[in-house]
Parts: structure tokens; sequence; C-alpha cells
């Protein structure tokens, strides 16, 4: 029986997706069923891939065939990352709507995947203002990066005041926590990478040494999602609990980025360090309270 089912893409070769958020899930003893958007050969930053996108009606059957066979009552979280246009997202919020009918509290988290900083949108047309006006306000968690917290609260981020503004502003729409990564403002250190989480409850960012690559690795925002959810659902969305799964996020992406720079890899160093993955503590982490 599930507890997590995560809707993402999946590559045959590599670590984006599904294969970057299952596989950590799994090692901290989430049972977790992955229905994949589509297929490739490998992740697309190779420039050559090959495989197919299914098509919405191919990823309601397959939630059909889920529902039928186990049942919904007992899955706890939704877990989506890139749904390549509003067609998937629709069948997404379909899902999203059955799994609420059976566990009212089913949590939603909600990687708005749209674009970043210096290389804007990358998505199709339209999905950016499907995501901020169906599937933000539809989520419990979303985890935006700089760039896409700055478009969906249509707000500037220069300091850290105005990225916590703009992740308020978001949380009017509908979702309770939000993680903001990739987060450079005019306070941030620049041998630093921060990270920022906010709630009804308060604000808290993090920040870990900046661990420069070569070629960037992809699917790193998938493995922090993944993480960030499993904290949340270890340690509730009230009270601290935001911020201890910050702190465990942090510490475990560092982790990882630290191995894979080791490796010399552009693939994600998942199964070298999956032991300190699932041990991973907030120990070296700076956490600061900012509200």
């Amino acid at each position: 029986m599930s507890d997590i089912i995560s809707i993402q893409s999946h590559v045959a070769y590599g670590y984006v997706g599904n294969r970057a958020a299952v596989f950590p899930l799994q090692r901290l003893g989430w049972d977790v069923t992955a229905i994949n958007t589509v297929q490739f050969s490998n992740h697309t930053g190779y420039g050559r891939f090959i495989g197919d996108v299914f098509s919405a009606d191919h990823i309601r059957d397959v939630v059909d065939g889920i529902e039928a066979l186990t049942g919904f009552a007992r899955v706890r979280a939704l877990l989506t990352g890139y749904m390549g246009d509003q067609t998937t997202g629709a069948a997404v919020l379909d899902a999203l709507a059955r799994l609420r009918a059976a566990r009212p509290e089913t949590l939603y988290c909600c990687d708005p995947v749209m674009g970043d900083t210096g290389r804007g949108f990358f998505v199709r047309e339209g999905l950016p203002e499907w995501m901020r006006d169906q599937a933000v306000p539809s989520a419990d968690i979303v985890t935006p990066n700089q760039f896409e917290l700055a478009w969906l609260a249509g707000r500037e981020i220069v300091t850290r005041d105005d990225a916590v503004a703009a992740a308020a502003a978001l949380r009017e729409r509908g979702p309770r926590v939000v993680l903001v990564t990739s987060l450079v403002v005019d306070d941030s250190d620049p041998d630093r990478i921060a990270m920022l989480v906010d709630t009804a409850a308060g604000s808290w960012r993090v920040s870990t040494p900046m661990i420069a690559f070569e070629t960037p690795p992809n699917g790193a925002g998938d493995f922090t999602a993944a993480m960030f959810l499993a904290g949340c659902l270890d340690y509730g969305l009230g009270d601290d609990g935001p911020a201890r799964a910050l702190a465990r996020t942090a510490a475990a992406v560092k982790i990882l980025f630290e191995a894979t720079r080791a490796a010399g890899s552009r693939e994600l160093a998942l199964i070298a360090v999956q032991d300190d993955i699932a041990a991973a503590v907030d120990a070296g982490v700076a956490i600061e309270r900012l509200r």
C-alpha cells in the first residue's frame, strides 16, 4: 500500500524526475508508487534523447488501475514535478481529487517547475498561468525556486524581506508551506547558497557552501522536493516542523552535491551516498529564523 504517489518524468539512464525522487523516499522508509509522465532514454540536458511523452489519458488510466487494485485510503501524499502541459496537469489534479475523496487529509506537494534565473521559462506557453491559477491553490506545499516564486507571487525578489513577502503572498493563494530553493538575495554570502521556508508560524533560512560544477547536475530540484516532503510528513506542517524538514533537506543536498562533485559526474551520486542521505541530520547546517 502506497504512502506517497509521485507523478513525474522518468529516464532510463540517470537521475531526474521520479528517478531522483522515488529512491531517496524509499531509503527514508516511504512506500512510493511512481506514475511516469514520460519515458526518455536520458534527461534532456544531454541534448539528444529518445522516448515518449505519455498522454493525459494514459496517466488517468494508470491512476484508475492503481485505485482499482489498492484504493487510496492510505495514501498520505501526492508529489508532482514537471508536468509538460495543461492536459497533464489536469490529469494530476483529477488524481488529487480522487486521493482526497478517499482520504481528505492527503497532502499535495507541488514543485512548480517552469523556469530558472538566467534561463527564463522553459515550459510550454500557458503552463505558468495554469500552474499559478490551478496547481498552486490546490497544494499544501509548494517548492519553487527564486525565479518561479517571483513570477508566481508577482513580486521582485532582491532582499530576504522580499523573499518572505513573496512566500507569504503565495501562501495567500492556498499552500500552507512554501519552500524557496536556490535563493540569492542582497545579504547572501557569495560562497553559500540558501533555501527558505515560510509558514504561518514563521520563516526560516538555511545556507550551505556553494558547490561549483563544470556542468551542474540535473534533478537536484526533484530530489530536494522529495526530501522536503518526507520531512514534512515526519515532522508535520505546524510549529517548527517545516523548519526541521528544511534543515534535514539542506543537509542531504549538501551530502549529495559533495559526492556528485567528487565523482565528476553529470548525474547525481544517489547510490554512493544513499546511507548518508537516509541518516542526514542538520549537523553543519546554519539555520536562521527570520520571523
